[in-house]
């Protein structure tokens, strides 16, 4: 069943800065507190950081959130199968242009390849989506292959809260739409939600904190359930052989 896009993905600040390539962005909890969005970062092209991380990853790549798709074009151009999902279509679009493959969804909708990813990428914060960080984690392991890897960045701080949040691209902003619910995870706080993980490294680079865990082995997983769903911003054609990407 199809999960209702929020109405930040379409938000005319969301796609404005995205558009632009800069902010101001942010987003805001229901008290007034501000997180920045790093908006001119997400637009450019991989940093050394973005780099090391692609260095360690595995297998067929899915960027759960990509955004404007940085990395999926960075992997495009190694000539390494890779995917990109976001629930905003301007930034599936950014993705497509720069040459990545990408798909408007959610990460809790049916996906191409699901049980057969060898590596997830949560960059960016993206470990807060849903709001829920073990339900997150439970659906990354179904769609990753018995003993996959999740590459997760996290807070820089040790923070483990829950909010309902707002895009805005000012202080004092009016936002648009309905507020949707986010977490800010630190790296202690996701070691402790990922009960079934094996910690397979920590590090920190220009600021960014990361975590990669290795997911459940073959014996210790049920089947992952079959997906019938095809890459679609451009509707793709179905995947083959052992790549969970389609080609275009």
């Amino acid at each position: 069943m199809s999960t209702a896009v929020p109405a930040w993905a379409a938000a005319d600040s969301y796609t404005a800065a995205l558009r632009a390539g800069r902010g101001p962005l942010f987003l805001r909890r229901e008290d007034g507190w501000l997180l920045p969005l790093e908006v001119e970062r997400w637009c450019a092209r991989a940093d050394a950081a973005d780099l090391d991380v692609l260095d360690r990853c595995e297998g067929t790549v899915l960027d759960v959130g990509c955004g404007p798709g940085r990395l999926v074009a960075e992997l495009a151009r190694r000539g390494r199968a890779a995917l990109g999902i976001d629930v905003s279509e301007a930034a599936v679009g950014h993705a497509v242009r720069l040459g990545g493959q990408a798909l408007r969804r959610s990460v809790f909708e049916p996906l191409p390849g699901e049980g057969r990813w060898g590596t997830v990428l949560l960059m960016d914060g993206n470990v807060g989506i849903g709001g829920d960080p073990r339900r997150l984690l439970d659906r990354v392991t179904r769609l990753l292959r018995p003993g996959g890897l999740l590459i997760a960045e996290t807070a820089p701080v040790d923070v483990d809260e829950r909010a309902h949040v707002r895009v805005v691209d000012a202080p004092g902003t009016r936002a648009a739409g309905a507020p949707f619910p986010w977490a800010r995870v630190g790296t202690p706080a996701l070691l402790r939600h990922a009960r079934g993980w094996e910690p397979a490294g920590r590090w920190a680079a220009d600021g960014r904190s990361f975590v990669a865990l290795r997911g459940r082995s073959a014996s210790s997983r049920a089947e992952p359930p079959k997906s019938t769903a095809v890459i679609s911003s451009q509707r793709a054609g179905k995947p083959s052989g052992d790549s969970p990407v389609a080609s275009r």
